[in-house]
């Protein structure tokens, strides 16, 4: 069960969670500018907190989606840190 769960599995699964939710914003910013159905921002909470919250932010700025609405400029930094706290708090 350890190796499951070891500091390069960790690594890989936390890139791939990131890469999705910054793929998961373009596709959002996209839809929007063309009328289409958009994602959720239920679902884009939950892939940041899922672990995605460095892709959210970044997709954030880069396709400056989701800037104006003050949930996600609070909300995926506060995830974040939360995140990095509760990781140092299990790893030391």
């Amino acid at each position: 069960m350890n190796e499951i769960f070891s500091v390069k599995n960790i690594v890989i699964y936390l890139l791939i969670i990131n890469i999705i939710t910054l793929l998961a914003m373009y596709i959002d910013k996209r839809k929007a500018k063309k009328g289409k159905r958009r994602i959720p921002e239920k679902t884009l909470f939950t892939l940041v907190i899922l672990g995605g919250g460095i892709g959210g932010i970044i997709g954030m700025y880069v396709f400056r989606h989701k800037t104006k609405k003050t949930r996600f400029i609070v909300g995926f930094p506060l995830i974040l840190i939360l995140e990095i706290l509760i990781g140092i708090a299990i790893f030391l």
